[in-house]
């Protein structure tokens, strides 16, 4: 999952670029879906990527401009089939 926030809340930029050059994702990367927050001011995607260099790579293209949160997460049943250490 990646929360995305826009700089200065200003996602015309973002707009614009987006329209100019698509997602620019990397090769090894694949967008899901994405929803945006009703003040336009944060984006949440779901991305999937092998390795985290390569979803790295994608935010490098995009951080003059967004502020990135890359969170890491499995499905419901990946999580809860595995054995819990306490």
């Amino acid at each position: 999952m990646v929360i995305e926030r826009f700089k200065d809340r200003d996602a015309k930029l973002i707009g614009e670029r987006f329209e100019r050059q698509g997602r620019m994702l990397p090769v090894g990367v694949v967008y899901h879906a994405s929803w945006v927050d009703a003040v336009g001011g944060r984006c949440f995607q779901v991305m999937e990527a092998d390795r985290a260099e390569l979803l790295a790579d994608w935010v490098g293209r995009w951080e003059d401009l967004v502020e990135f949160e890359v969170v890491p997460v499995v499905t419901s049943t990946e999580f809860w089939s595995k054995p819990r250490v306490e």
